[in-house]
């Protein structure tokens, strides 16, 4: 495993702190923040509109998208409508949101120029699915041998669990973020995490490397079992 791994009795609530602490540390200094889709994120995003909403300055934070599906941003299985639901419709506006483009056309083109000509992200936030996936990188897929230099590439999931055609964040793109957040919650994500910790390299989010790596996991998402 790439990072440190913490063991928290409430995910949802060790996430928001670590974003309030980030995005308060320098008054209303920018603060930049690539969301992510999926259970998990889903209950990080309704406590921090709890916590949050009046603690930070919302006005200074730039929300990013680091994989999105290829449906219409008003579609239910939309990362963009997952964070809209849960966290944008109760806090106050921010300085600037770039949604991923929910057509996936041309996916190196305006988001990619977008990212290069931006400062880095301050902080992405990444779940883990069961088949030890991360972002839309999933386990066979093309994405995972991304050329150098590439930041977002369209992937899809070859062993046809997860759904959708997606655009996603690559390794390197997700490297040069100021600071990786994992968050995994629930025993039907320990087998996942679990392969990870063990440095199994078939589960793509072993790959994740950056700066800073923080995994926040629970105690059913750990389980009994011990990393080897």
């Amino acid at each position: 495993m790439n990072g440190s791994l913490v063991v928290v009795d409430d995910v949802a609530r060790a996430f928001s702190q670590v974003i309030i602490d980030q995005a308060t540390s320098n008054g209303s200094t920018p603060f930049s923040l690539a969301f992510s889709g999926g259970s998990t994120a889903r209950e990080c995003y309704q406590d921090l509109s709890r916590t949050g909403s009046t603690v930070i300055d919302w006005s200074a934070v730039t929300g990013w998208w680091g994989d999105e599906r290829c449906v219409p941003l008003t579609d239910i299985d939309s990362n963009f409508g997952l964070v809209q639901e849960a966290l944008l419709d109760h806090v106050p506006p921010l300085a600037a949101l770039h949604p991923m483009r929910s057509d996936c056309e041309d996916p190196a083109g305006s988001y990619e120029q977008l990212l290069r000509s931006s400062p880095p992200i301050d902080l992405i936030h990444l779940g883990l699915g069961p088949d030890g996936h991360t972002a839309s990188l999933f386990p066979g897929s093309e994405a995972l041998h991304s050329p150098n230099g590439r930041l977002i590439v369209s992937n899809h999931d070859p062993l046809a669990n997860n759904p959708h055609e997606r655009l996603t964040f690559t390794f390197e793109a997700i490297a040069q973020c100021r600071q990786i957040v994992f968050t995994v919650a629930g025993a039907a994500k320990t087998e996942a995490l679990h392969r990870v910790l063990d440095g199994d390299l078939s589960a793509p989010a072993t790959h994740v490397s950056g700066t800073e790596v923080i995994w926040l996991v629970d105690h059913a998402a750990i389980g009994s079992r011990t990393s080897r």
